[in-house]
């Protein structure tokens, strides 16, 4: 494959599996997944790496570890840590996707001395929800009668939380009749699709298919 994705996880890992299932198809024309770390060594999204075929490159580094190990290392030695593992396998481009860190200069700094974007998927619409919970806090916005919808975006990532610019957007209805998981159940099968989109749109502009 010409085209490579590194991708940070944190947890189950359903939107690796969807640029798993994507890679090397229309959706994903000549990409690989290069490799996947997570900062939790139970990220379900390992063993989804592993079980890929061809599998794919896996690694593991947890910041609390990390520091307890390396007593002189504080958070921004670990992001340019995370930085450098990733880096590595020479991606075209990063891709947080349930990645439950915040990233720091130290990581951004080192992405941008190889001219390598990061981008990152988040449950809500811009501007609304930024940070952690933000499935939860857009229904109970809603059951409180603040908004009518929500939504998903994929944004570049800069050290604001999810506040960088976004590249796209996608709006998920919340209807009356929703509880919490079917409402999450909504937002995450459009996690899936717009993740994908997201990822072909970067690496077609910085490395564009002859």
């Amino acid at each position: 494959m010409s085209r490579k994705v590194a991708v940070l996880i944190s947890g189950s890992g359903s939107n690796l599996q969807a640029l798993i299932d994507a890679a090397n198809t229309p959706s994903l024309p000549d990409t690989s997944i290069c490799t996947v770390l997570s900062n939790r060594k139970a990220a379900y999204g390992l063993t989804r790496a592993a079980q890929a075929s061809p599998p794919i490159p896996t690694a593991y580094l947890a910041l609390q570890p990390y520091l307890k190990n390396n007593s002189s290392k504080t958070r921004d030695d670990y992001d340019i840590e995370v930085a450098r593992i990733v880096l590595e396998s020479n991606p075209d481009l990063i891709v947080l996707a349930g990645w439950m860190h915040i990233v720091g200069d130290g990581f951004l700094d080192a992405l941008k001395q190889r001219n390598v974007p990061a981008i990152n998927l988040h449950p809500a619409l811009p501007g609304q929800f930024d940070g952690s919970n933000a499935i939860e806090r857009a229904f109970e916005a809603f059951n409180k009668g603040e908004i009518d919808h929500s939504g998903v975006m994929v944004h570049r990532v800069i050290k604001e939380v999810d506040q960088g610019e976004p590249i796209l957007v996608q709006e998920v209805p919340i209807e009356k009749d929703d509880t919490l998981a079917t409402f999450s159940e909504r937002v995450h099968s459009t996690e899936w699709k717009i993740i994908v989109e997201a990822t072909k749109k970067i690496l077609d502009e910085v490395k564009p298919l002859s």
